[in-house]
């Protein structure tokens, strides 16, 4: 079954290089939004309509048809005593490190925060309630409470509320709600899907809607947050996580196979090298066949490769740089040696940069302090990585004299005029007559 794995070497000199190379960004740009052909679309529509339309009663409705699990409103949201309870029973070395990774998250979140510097002409405020979605895949995703919470909460939100679908014996596992009563956030509710992103963005009788979302998801969150885009706002549309690596022959091929795995095991999840040479991405592909048939989910991750996943040899560095800057990958790393930093620089569109072979994306994902919530499927190349700079608004300040008004008027309302305006150019002159009669 390894040797499937053959299929995703591809090189620049095979005669249907560009039509593969193209495929894979495909590939993964798909697999974020729906197709439009096969009635997803109309579903999502009418499950954001009958939230819409009849709150809490479609809640429940669609929490037992889609996770199976029935309940009423008055269940939705986490008791404060469960989240304390869930805080008490955590390993005690896990909660040492969970600590920590806040630690280091709210450092670098407040260094980069543009929020407290006073400038003329601005000024900034904290948006007031958010909602933070957090994935109910098999494994628990504290992390993503951490990446989101902290940036906002270091930009000032008062009213942070989480949700997740009760995937976990009826309920949010415990490692969430653990880190939720860490960071002091109390509204939790068990709700997920299109219908939890409807709820927070319309609210419902038992749940008060928020002023933005942010968050990972199934292309049913990302798709419903696009839908809701007025009502509030969002992060980004994430598609499947995704790494690009760029290698040369100084990397280590053992380790470029082990960081597209870590994408991978996702599943899905969209995991490519770019290389100039090909003794390397040999070398590489070997080391895939080894190293998978240690992982548990060999046979998911294999597909994931096949369908998300490619190794691609390009003639030179600068090709790679090139296509690099089009690919605008959610996660770059470069393990190019002593030319690790200078490649970096040359880099304009990604989520995160991770340079040199100390740095895998498992650090940003966990510990270094940036954001792990990232734009994907080449939205890199408009969105920025999740930070306390997107839970703030900003608001023009504009205060003239009557001296400053007096100066600028007469090209104020000859610019009002020029566009048909004159009531425009009155509102100015109505006040130059008073400004032509004020004494010295």
């Amino acid at each position: 079954m390894k040797n499937q794995l053959d299929k995703i070497l591809i090189s620049y000199d095979q005669p249907d290089f560009e039509e593969r190379f193209i495929e894979i960004r495909a590939a993964v740009v798909r697999a974020t939004h729906f197709g439009g052909k096969d009635g997803k679309e109309e579903q999502l529509d009418a499950i954001l309509n009958e939230v819409g339309l009849r709150g809490d009663e479609a809640i429940a409705e669609y929490t037992e048809k889609f996770d199976g699990v029935k309940l009423t409103p008055e269940e939705f949201r986490i008791p404060k005593k469960d989240l304390e309870s869930a805080h008490k029973k955590i390993d005690k070395d896990l909660l040492g490190s969970l600590r920590q990774a806040i630690k280091n998250i709210r450092r670098y979140q407040k260094s980069i925060f543009i929020g407290n510097k006073l400038k003329r002409g601005i000024n900034y405020t904290p948006i007031r309630r958010i909602g933070v979605c957090v994935p109910g895949a098999s494994a628990p995703l504290p992390s993503t409470v951490i990446m989101t919470a902290v940036p906002a909460q270091v930009a000032g939100v008062k009213e942070i509320v989480v949700v997740s679908p009760p995937r976990h014996k009826g309920t949010i596992h415990p490692v969430i709600l653990a880190v939720c009563y860490e960071l002091g956030i109390d509204e939790v509710y068990r709700i997920g899907g299109a219908q939890a992103v409807m709820a927070l963005a319309k609210g419902t009788e038992t749940i008060r809607n928020v002023d933005k979302i942010v968050g990972p998801g199934n292309a049913w969150v990302q798709m419903a947050k696009k839908k809701v885009l007025g009502l509030v706002g969002i992060d980004s549309i994430a598609g499947p996580s995704e790494v690009l690596i760029i290698a040369n022959e100084q990397a280590n091929p053992a380790w470029v196979a082990a960081d597209m795995l870590s994408q991978a095991e996702h599943a899905p999840g969209s995991a490519v090298v770019f290389t100039d040479s090909q003794q390397l991405a040999n070398k590489v592909l070997a080391e895939l066949k080894k190293q998978i048939g240690q992982l548990n989910r060999a046979e998911e991750i294999i597909k994931c490769l096949e369908n998300f996943g490619g190794i691609v040899v390009f003639d030179d560095t600068g090709d790679v740089i090139d296509r690099a800057n089009v690919f605008a990958a959610e996660h770059l790393e470069i393990q190019c040696g002593e030319n690790s930093r200078e490649i970096a620089d040359r880099i304009k569109n990604a989520g995160a940069i991770f340079i040199g072979d100390y740095s895998p994306v498992a650090v940003g994902d966990y510990w270094a302090g940036p954001s792990h919530t990232l734009p994907t499927g080449t939205s890199a190349r408009f969105f920025s990585a999740l930070s306390a700079n997107d839970f703030i608004k900003s608001t023009s300040i504009i205060e003239y004299s009557k001296e400053k008004l007096a100066e600028s008027a007469e090209d104020i309302i000859r610019l009002a005029l020029a566009e048909g305006l004159d009531a425009h150019a009155k509102s100015v002159k109505i006040r130059q007559n008073v400004i032509a009669r004020s004494p010295d």
